[in-house]
């Protein structure tokens, strides 16, 4: 590229945060919400969405938040979700996948109900909710996409047969559109936690998250909010030469 090609590009206009508006999945949950949050410290408008109908909560004390109960599973959600966006708040600049589902079962217990079921909530809306969001930001020229993989994306783990293969799916999806999208306008970018003390595990106690955190060089799991600082990162104009990277929030467990 030229020094004036560089220099052209260089001095483009940021959009500013008031300006933008995200869709967030999974928005009722505790990365979700403190996705929300971080968002409208700066100013960006969200569309939380979730199957959970506390996800109104967050409308109901902001109105720079639109609420959207709804199933990822379901066809019709990801289009009602940008058609939400554009019409609630006239745009559409930033997706988060966020919604997702765990499940810990080896091979031979994991049934055909299980592995739908991950897929469906985990890889397919991921899929269907890029799909709609895409067909409005490239049409702008502008955009980020920001996927909720895991450690389980990276790596082989016990008893996560149907997870790892959700979260590798999220992975290459993220590389594939980063590619498929340059130069366009849109940029892509995945984070890939480690655990979450609190977070996804039905029925986990403290003494479980305590076990869990030690297997972490930084001997311990993840906050909410630490995770949702990545994911809020990416998704904001400091990251604008950030596309294709699956960032590793996991205090060091993959670097092992």
């Amino acid at each position: 590229m030229s020094r004036a090609a560089v220099a052209s590009h260089s001095v483009r206009p940021v959009r500013d945060a008031e300006d933008r508006t995200a869709i967030v999945t999974g928005a009722a949950g505790g990365v979700g919400r403190a996705v929300v949050r971080l968002l409208r410290e700066s100013g960006v408008r969200v569309v939380a969405e979730d199957v959970d109908p506390d996800v109104r909560e967050l409308a109901d004390a902001d109105d720079g938040v639109a609420a959207l109960v709804a199933d990822v599973r379901a066809p019709q959600t990801a289009r009602d979700a940008v058609a939400l966006a554009l019409e609630r708040f006239g745009g559409l600049h930033v997706l988060v996948n966020n919604a997702g589902v765990f499940l810990g079962k080896p091979i031979d217990q994991t049934t055909d109900e299980d592995w739908d079921l991950l897929m469906e909530v985990n890889v397919k809306s991921v899929f269907r909710h890029c799909r709609e969001a895409l067909g409005h930001m490239l049409e702008q020229g502008s955009g980020a996409i920001v996927n909720t993989a895991s450690i389980s994306g990276l790596i082989g783990l016990p008893d996560q047969v149907a997870y790892c293969a959700t979260k590798g799916a999220i992975v290459q999806i993220t590389r594939q559109l980063a590619v498929e999208c340059s130069g366009r306008g849109v940029r892509v970018n995945a984070v890939a936690p480690g655990a979450i003390r609190g977070h996804f595990i039905p029925g986990a106690t403290d003494e479980l998250w305590d076990a869990i955190g030690p297997s972490h060089p930084l001997g311990r799991c993840a906050t909410n909010d630490e995770i949702a600082q990545v994911i809020a990162f990416l998704a904001s104009p400091a990251a604008s030469f950030v596309s294709g990277a699956i960032v590793a929030a996991d205090g060091a467990y993959t670097a092992q």
